[in-house]
């Protein structure tokens, strides 16, 4: 029997209150997400650039609206047991556009998501340079209509601040305390690869004193983490954004060179799921078998 969303949601939680890191590999569609349950992880990411991506075409510039994440994250969310927590960008537009994210992301199954301070339209983060941000109390003021605009409690509000490249760690660090004394779940502040990269997470962790959600993908000391490593640094949620569509935009790749340069994939069989193997990732056995019940031969 699969998990309910409100099971899902309150399993998220309890994952964070352990003495693990919770660790959500980034995908962007539900043939990722069943490969990441079938791993044996505890939680899913959906990427709202790799969305954009594979839905799209295009970088992540902003072109990801509310209606298409949300219709693509209920699909993913109903296909696996694991909370599944969702890239919201900035919410979509003003405080009523946040309300209904809130609801249609909640309403999709989906166990948490992270909001946003960029200014409309958003980029990628990690894109060179830094990110044009809201003002303080517009920031603030979103992150509480979040709040307010959740049915089940259990659904979480992660705060996500950009604003460290352009207005400092401190700035962020001021930001976070505001979104978590509004009722955030849980902060996530972006961050470049640097030097200081760990030192600038323990402080965040040390002075919110709150969940922490970190992308480990940013390259740096903190991609050089382990899993087993990364609570005591301060990362109780490490997300993998790039994962899924860096090795198989990689693979892909590669297997679409072979096939023009030798007119086959035989040298790329040992690399490729067989259909056994494919069939088994999507659970076919036990599709058929469930099936077999309602057979009157």
């Amino acid at each position: 029997m699969k998990l309910s969303p409100s099971n899902k949601r309150k399993q998220l939680k309890k994952l964070i209150l352990s003495n693990e890191t919770v660790i959500a590999p980034g995908i962007y569609d539900a043939y990722g997400a069943k490969l990441v349950q079938n791993a044996g992880f505890a939680a899913v990411y959906l990427t709202g650039n790799g969305v954009s991506a594979s839905l799209l075409g295009n970088p992540d510039i902003g072109q990801v609206d509310l209606t298409l994440i949300t219709d693509h994250a209920r699909r993913i969310a109903g296909c696996m047991d694991l909370p599944l927590i969702c890239d919201a960008d900035t919410g979509y537009g003003g405080v009523f556009n946040i309300q209904r994210a809130v609801q249609e992301f909640e309403a999709a199954g989906v166990a948490a998501i992270h909001l946003e301070d960029q200014r409309f339209p958003k980029r990628c983060a990690q894109f060179v340079g830094a990110r044009a941000v809201l003002d303080f109390s517009e920031a603030v003021n979103h992150i509480k209509a979040a709040v307010q605009s959740r049915i089940d409690s259990d659904f979480m509000i992660i705060a996500r601040t950009d604003c460290a490249a352009s207005l400092g760690i401190d700035e962020a660090i001021h930001r976070a305390k505001a979104f978590v004394a509004e009722g955030a779940d849980a902060v996530f502040v972006e961050l470049k690869a640097s030097p200081q990269a760990l030192d600038q997470i323990k402080k965040i962790k040390d002075q919110l004193g709150t969940t922490c959600l970190f992308n480990v993908d940013v390259g740096g000391p903190v991609s050089s983490l382990k899993a087993n490593e990364m609570k005591a640094h301060g990362i109780d949620i490490a997300i993998h954004p790039s994962l899924g569509r860096a090795i198989f935009g990689y693979a892909i790749q590669m297997a679409l060179s072979q096939l023009k340069s030798s007119g086959n994939l035989e040298s790329m069989r040992p690399q490729m799921l067989s259909s056994q193997d494919y069939n088994n990732a999507l659970g076919l056995d036990g599709l058929e078998a469930w099936e077999k019940q309602f057979n009157n031969e």
